[in-house]
Parts: C-alpha cells; structure tokens; sequence
C-alpha cells in the first residue's frame, strides 16, 4: 500500500518519496524491511529514539510528531497515536465499516456483558466476535488475552480477520485507556453501552473527573448509547448519541427487572425491556449481574434480536473468572472474581455475603504499580463485608508486596482486627481454606481467570483456580 493513501487517511504532513508500505510497526526491535515505523511517545520513553534502529532493521517510512535527522520518508502529524489508529484502520481496509460494532465502557462489568451480548447474538444465529480482557474470539478462532482494547495496529488486523471470516457482529470491551491513548477513534459504534464509574486506574488519569472524561469520548461516535440510569454519570452521557436507552434497577428507566429469586450460583428475573417482556435465569449470582444483563439485552434488543433468543442466550452465558464458583470444601463453597476496585470487591462481598449460613472469608489483595489510593479504601470495604481476610499479593510488578498490604491493612483496621496478612498467595489461600467450616463462603479476589502473577518485571504462571482445586484435592474436597 503507497505511503501516500496512508498519509491522507493519517492527516500530516508528507515529505520524501511515495513507498510501498508493506506492514505497520510501533517497537523498533521487530522492525523489519517495508515496515510504517510509528514514533509514538509513552509515559516512560519518547519513541523518536528508537526511529534509527527501525531504519537499521528496514523500516521503509516513519510517523512522527517532529522532524528527525533520517532518509527515510516522513509522516509528520500532531498526534503519532490518532494517527496510529487512523492509518492502521485504513491499511487494513476499514474493517470497522464493515460490520457492526458494540462497544462496553465502564470501571466494571465489561467483560460479563460483552460476553452476555456474545451469547445472546450467537444464539440468535448471528455471526458473532468477542474482544476483551479474556482474550478474542470469532468463528473458530480462540486467541489469547492480551489488552483489554487490543493497540490499533493489533485490533484493527483483527477486526479485519473477523470481517474476512463473515462475522457481523462485534462486542468490545473499550477501556478508559484505549480511549484516552485514541486506539479505537476510526470507529463508529452501532451501540455503546456505559456499565459504571467507580475509582479505578488514578495512577493513569490526574483524577474522576478525567477518568469519566476518557469514557464519555466514545458515546460522540455511538448510535445509540445505552447507559445504567442508577449510575449518576450516566446524566453526562445522555444526548452525546443520536439515541439513548437507559436500563437500571433502582428508579425510572427505559429497560428495568424485578429480580424474583436468588441463589448461590443463579438469579431469575423479569426483565421489561422498553415494554417487551421475558423471563430469564442467569446461571450467576449477584444484583448487579442483573444490571449487566439488562445491559446486554437492551442492546441487542435495540439490534432486532428477539426475546427468546435474549432469555436463551443468557442462560448460556459463561464468562470465567467472574465471580466463578469452583467448588466446595468442607461444607463451604469456593468462589473466584476478577474484582480489583473497591466498588467491584464491595458487590462481590455483598452479593455472596446474602448467601452465606456460615462465615464470608476473603483472599485479596492490591496490584503494584497501580492506583494507591484505592488500597485503605478496599481494605475497609472488606472489612465492612467479611468475617474474616487474609490479605496478599496480587501482581506487586515492581512494588514491594509487604509495602501493598500495609496500606491495606491500614483501612481494614479501622473496621475490624479479624484478618490475617501472608504476602504468598498460594500461602494464603491454603491459610483460609484451612479455616473453611460447614455453610462458610470463601471469595478469593482480584485475579478471576488470570494466569499470571507479574513479580519485578517477569509474569510466572499462577492461577487461582488451580491452586485452589489442588488444594482441594490434596484436602479430600467434598
């Protein structure tokens, strides 16, 4: 492809020759002969230093934010990310205006509702794709997770094998960063959905009022956005799209549920989608499992699905690592959840916490490198919502882990003294399945699906679900 149709799609600048661009690439150790060398700029390095190796190992043509002392041709323009995502959705054929793409923002919930919508789409017989944090899927294709918004050059050769393999449907997670960094900015959005906002990632964003900023940039490029009216955020969302649905469960809205029974492992409830209605049963727990399937079902009724495709796909639905239920042992039952933020720690606790006979015992902790400020806080919900904890590590990165605790501990001590901290966390799950007695409920947080543990910079394997059912079998499971 000439460098000059992608330098219209980029905007900028062009000087030197017109080239044949054979493939893009942002890390000049990969660089190789043919390649679009973008500079782009990250909180720990100016990418303009690295546009010598990527001319050393081939790069045929540079993006870049200011002139450099090169031969190669150069795309200068103002912003080397916009740029990125822009040239990169046009290299590949602008996949994202041939299908019909569902984009979820929200601190929580992203991940169960893109995978609700995946459900209920493929049980109405669409062709349907899934990108998020659990990794991709479409068709027969599986691939493994990496971001939970893949980079633009990742996610838009992506999105053109889905469109090659004839999926019409898309649902995608699209993280605060993701929009902050413009990964996704060529995409117009059939529907956006909006979950929540919580404190989450203040070590990324100066602050909320940032944070909500970055998620309400996706709605200007919705056709519809459908948003939770029980999140007061939503107010800022409401008229950026041409429409707006709004679902909830707690005062008026367009799509409500009136939740009729409650178990450890389901909920089946009544959902009134804009006047339609349908029964369902979710094979979860949890209140605002609800909320996410109304979400969910909004959407795709708003796409034409029906409301027996709607109530069979999300009974279907299966999203690993929220708030999964293992197991038991001893009488208890065992649970994993992804929760890594207070609000989503706190709906976890509470929700297990309504079903429990016995004791609620949980396992967390608070990843390194990561927003500090949000520890005491978790701690003390904890604390609130427990019987008993045992506080660990959870991807301490380059952090010391007993540093992470304290400042855990520290919020957890203003509630309560009924906690243990053992900074191994297969240590400490073992610690507190040790304490596990008849009608007790055991949440191990922070991790849901995982499988890897980042120490100082190298991510070993570690999943909490295996541990925990080695355990299980190394103690005589019930």
């Amino acid at each position: 492809m000439k460098l000059s149709y992608l330098a219209v799609e980029g905007g900028g600048t062009l000087t030197g020759a017109d080239t044949e661009i054979r493939s893009l690439c942002a890390d000049s150790r990969i660089a190789g002969e043919g390649d679009l060398f973008f500079c782009i700029s990250g909180t720990q390095e100016d990418g303009h230093k690295f546009a010598a190796e990527a001319e050393a190992r081939g790069a045929a043509a540079l993006v870049c934010e200011k002139r450099l002392e090169t031969a190669l041709p150069c795309l200068l323009v103002p912003d080397c990310r916009r740029a990125m995502a822009h040239i990169s959705a046009a290299f590949c054929g602008h996949p994202e205006k041939r299908m019909k793409l569902i984009g979820v923002t929200g601190t929580n919930g992203k991940t169960t509702v893109t995978h609700m919508l995946y459900a209920i789409l493929s049980r109405a017989g669409k062709s349907a794709g899934l990108i998020g944090t659990l990794g991709a899927k479409y068709g027969r294709t599986q691939l493994p997770p990496a971001l939970t918004t893949p980079d633009p050059i990742s996610l838009f050769s992506l999105l053109e094998n889905m469109q090659r393999e004839g999926t019409e449907l898309v649902a995608m997670e699209v993280s605060a960063h993701a929009l902050a960094l413009h990964k996704d900015c060529p995409i117009v959005y059939e529907s956006g959905i909006f979950t929540n906002l919580t404190q989450d990632h203040l070590d990324f964003f100066r602050d909320m009022d940032a944070y909500g900023e970055a998620k309400l940039s996706m709605f200007s490029r919705c056709h519809t956005a459908i948003v939770n009216a029980d999140d007061g955020f939503s107010k800022k969302i409401i008229g950026l799209a041409p429409e707006t649905v709004t679902y909830g469960l707690d005062g008026p809205a367009d799509c409500f549920a009136m939740i009729e029974s409650e178990t450890l492992t389901g909920t089946r409830a009544l959902l009134n989608l804009e006047d339609d209605l349908c029964e369902v049963t979710l094979p979860m727990t949890g209140r605002y499992n609800v909320s996410n399937a109304l979400a969910a079902a909004a959407c795709c009724r708003r796409l034409g699905i029906g409301m027996e495709e709607i109530a069979d796909g999300l009974s279907e639905v299966c999203v690993e690592g929220r708030l999964e239920h293992v197991g038991a042992y001893r009488g208890a039952e065992l649970f994993v959840d992804f929760a890594h933020t207070p609000d989503g720690l706190e709906k976890s606790l509470r929700a297990l916490k309504e079903h429990a006979e016995g004791r609620l015992l949980v396992v967390f902790g608070c990843g390194g490198n990561r927003d500090s400020v949000k520890r005491p806080i978790m701690g003390e919900i904890a604390a609130k919502n427990c019987d008993f904890a045992v506080i660990t590590s959870d991807n301490p990165r380059y952090e010391d882990p007993c540093e992470i605790i304290a400042g855990i501990e520290e919020g957890f001590r203003r509630v309560s003294h009924e906690y243990v901290a053992v900074e191994e966390r297969e240590k400490a799950i073992a610690y507190a399945m040790q304490k596990l007695s008849k009608g007790d409920i055991l949440l191990v947080a922070g991790k849901g699906g995982e499988t890897e543990q980042e120490i100082m910079g190298v991510k070993y394997h570690y999943s909490d679900k295996e541990v925990i059912r080695s355990l299980m079998r190394d103690g005589n499971a019930q």
